[in-house]
C-alpha cells in the first residue's frame, strides 16, 4: 500500500508539497513550494515538515514557480541531500528563483527586526539566506522528459510536459508493492490550449491515481483573442488619459507572454509607439533564459525566431535593472507601459508603481493572473476602495482590467478535456492545488462527467492508496512470461483498435482536424507504452 501525505497544495493554492511513501519506507518527494497569501498562510512556511529532511533522497519538482519551488532552500538546510530532479530549463529558472526567493526573505525578516527593536521585542530571522538558495542549487539533477527512470527500489518515474511555463512538468511515478505497480500521476499546473511560447500539455491515458491542480477549476477564461482585444482597449484607454498602464506580472513566464503580444502588438502596427519598462531584474533575468531555450518553444514562437524576430523584445523596450532606473520611470510624464514584479502585487517593485498610479484617474492597472486570497492584487480585484501599500492607504481611482484569457493555467474546460483522457483507466481522482470553491466545483464534475472516484484532500491528510486492476502495467522480471506476453498481445490489440479507428475516421468526408490529433496523440501513446514493454 502506497501513502500520499498532502502537505501543501490541498486546500489552498501554494505550498505544493506531496510525500509518497512505500511499504519498504522509500520516499520521495513531490515539489517544495512556498506558502502565499495571508499572514496565517504564510505562518506554514515555518512549521514541522512532517517528515525528516534527511531521509529523503529525491526530489522531484514539476516547474520553477515559488509556490511549487519555494521552500527547496530550507528543505536543504534542515538536512536534505538528495537529488532535486527536474527539466533542464527548470533547473536554469530555479537558479535565479531561488536566490531572488532568499533575498526577500532576508529583507523581510530585517525590516520586521528593525521594526521589533523600536517595540523592545527579539530579532526576526529569515526563514533561508541566499547562502542557503545557493548551496540548495548543488542538489538540482536536470532530467529531459519522456524518459523512464528507477530512483529508488521499487520507484521509477517519468517527466511530461506540463505546458504550464517554460520546462514545467507532468510527473508519472510507478511504486512497486508486493509485485504489483501502482501508477501515480501529479498533473503539476497544467497549462491551457494553445497556451503562448509553451507546447500543449502532453496527453496521458493511463494512471491508477491522478492528483490534479485546480486553480482555475470553478471558472473559464476568456477567449485569447478577446483577451488580446481587452488589453489593447486598456492600453489605449490610458494613453488616450496621458497616463500609465501599470501590469503587475510573475517574472516567470507572465512577463514574457505580455512581452511577446506587445512585441505582436508592434509588429502589426496596433501598439503605439510609447515606452515599454520591464522592470524586474528577476523578469529581465529569466528572459535571457527564455531566448536560450529555444528548443521547447511551441511552433507559432518558432516560427517567430525563423522570420528573425525576438518574440521578447522591440526597439521601444526598456530594461530597467537599477533602482534609479526605476524610480525614473514614474518621473518621466505622459504614457508608457510598466510591466513589474510582483504579480499579485505584495512585494517588489510593482508596489511602489501602484503607490504612484493606483490614485490617479485616467491610468490602466491590468491583472493578468491568478491573484490569491488575502493578496493586494486581490483586494483590487475584488474592487476594494483603497489597498495598503506601504503602510499607507492608497484610493483605487484608476481603471482595473482583470484579464483571464492570459492565464497559464488550465481553465475549467481545459482541466475536464484533460482529465477526458483517462476514461478507459477510470483512475481515482485528488483535486488539489486550488481555493476550496474551485476544486469542490471541480470534483463534483469530474464525478458526473466520467463517474470517477473524486476526493478533495485536505491539508495534512493521509491517503493510503492501494493497488487498483484497472490498470497494470507489466514489468517484465517481476510476473511470469505468460503474463508479460499476455500483456504485450493486449497492447498490441490496443494498437490495432486504435489504428482501425483512425482509418475508419480519415475515411469520413467532414472530419474535424481536432479529432483526427486526438486520435494520433492516443495512437503515439499506446505506441510508446508498448515500446516501453520491449526496451525493459
Amino acid at each position: 500500500m502506497t501513502k500520499v501525505t498532502c502537505l501543501g497544495a490541498a486546500g489552498s493554492v501554494t505550498g505544493s508539497n506531496y510525500l509518497v511513501e512505500n511499504t519498504q519506507g522509500k520516499k520521495v518527494l513531490v515539489d517544495c513550494g512556498l506558502f502565499q497569501g495571508g499572514k496565517q498562510m504564510e505562518l506554514r512556511n515555518w512549521q514541522d515538515w512532517g517528515f525528516d529532511p534527511k531521509q529523503i533522497n529525491t526530489l522531484f519538482l514539476t516547474h520553477a514557480h515559488i509556490d511549487h519551488s519555494g521552500r527547496i532552500p530550507k528543505l536543504v538546510k534542515d538536512g536534505f541531500r538528495g537529488k532535486i530532479i527536474t527539466s533542464p530549463p527548470t533547473v536554469e529558472l530555479c537558479q535565479i528563483m531561488l536566490l531572488d526567493s532568499a533575498h526577500i526573505q532576508e529583507m523581510d525578516a530585517e525590516w520586521q527586526s528593525r521594526k521589533n527593536k523600536r517595540q523592545g521585542k527579539k530579532d526576526i530571522l529569515p526563514l533561508y539566506t541566499t547562502g542557503d538558495a545557493a548551496e540548495s542549487l548543488q542538489y538540482f539533477s536536470p532530467m529531459e522528459r519522456d524518459q523512464i527512470i528507477t530512483v529508488e527500489p521499487g520507484i521509477r518515474a517519468r517527466l511530461r510536459n506540463a505546458g504550464h511555463i517554460l520546462g514545467s512538468s507532468i510527473l508519472e511515478l510507478w511504486v512497486e508493492e508486493a509485485n504489483e505497480e501502482t501508477k501515480i500521476v501529479f498533473s503539476g499546473d497544467l497549462g491551457k490550449q494553445d497556451q503562448l511560447i509553451v507546447k500543449d500539455p502532453y496527453e496521458i491515458f493511463a494512471a491508477n491515481y491522478l492528483f490534479i491542480e485546480s486553480t482555475y477549476g470553478n471558472r473559464q477564461h476568456r477567449s485569447f483573442e478577446e483577451s488580446k482585444e481587452e488589453l489593447l482597449e486598456a492600453i489605449q484607454y490610458a494613453v488616450s488619459h496621458g497616463e500609465k498602464v501599470i501590469i503587475p506580472a510573475f517574472a516567470l513566464e507572465r512577463s514574457q507572454e505580455i512581452l511577446y503580444l506587445l512585441g505582436e502588438f508592434y509588429r502589426s502596427g496596433t501598439l503605439t509607439d510609447i515606452p515599454v519598462y520591464l522592470d524586474s531584474p528577476l523578469a529581465i533575468k529569466a528572459t535571457q533564459i527564455f531566448r536560450k531555450n529555444k528548443k521547447y518553444y511551441d511552433e507559432q514562437a518558432k516560427a517567430i525566431v525563423d522570420q528573425g524576430f525576438d518574440p521578447f523584445d522591440m526597439p521601444n523596450l526598456h530594461l530597467t535593472l537599477t533602482t534609479e532606473e526605476s524610480m525614473a520611470i514614474n518621473q518621466r510624464p505622459g504614457s508608457a507601459i510598466i510591466v513589474s514584479a510582483n504579480g499579485m502585487c505584495t512585494a517588489g517593485r510593482i508596489k511602489h508603481h501602484l503607490k504612484h498610479n493606483l490614485w490617479r484617474p485616467g491610468s490602466s492597472i491590468i491583472i493578468v493572473g491568478f491573484q490569491a486570497e488575502g493578496t493586494t492584487g486581490r483586494k483590487i480585484v475584488d474592487g476594494e476602495k483603497s489597498v495598503k501599500i506601504f503602510r499607507e492607504d492608497v484610493a483605487v481611482k484608476a481603471k482595473v482590467f482583470t484579464i483571464g484569457g492570459f492565464s497559464a493555467h488550465a481553465d475549467q474546460k481545459d482541466l475536464l478535456q484533460w482529465v477526458s483522457h483517462f476514461d478507459e483507466s477510470r483512475p481515482r481522482v485528488f483535486v488539489v492545488h486550488g481555493e476550496a470553491s474551485a476544486s469542490e466545483t471541480l470534483a463534483r464534475m469530474i464525478h458526473e462527467r466520467f463517474g470517477m472516484e473524486v476526493h478533495v484532500p485536505i491539508w495534512k491528510e493521509i491517503l493510503m492508496l492501494e493497488a487498483r486492476e484497472v490498470v497494470r502495467e507489466v514489468k517484465p522480471g517481476m510476473v511470469a512470461p505468460a503474463d508479460i506476453s499476455r500483456s504485450m498481445l493486449n497492447k498490441i490489440i490496443d494498437l490495432e483498435n486504435e489504428l482501425g479507428r483512425l482509418k475508419k475516421r480519415l475515411k469520413e468526408k467532414e472530419v474535424e482536424a481536432k479529432i483526427i490529433e486526438d486520435d494520433v496523440n492516443r495512437l503515439n501513446y499506446i505506441q510508446e507504452e508498448l515500446q516501453g514493454i520491449l526496451l525493459e
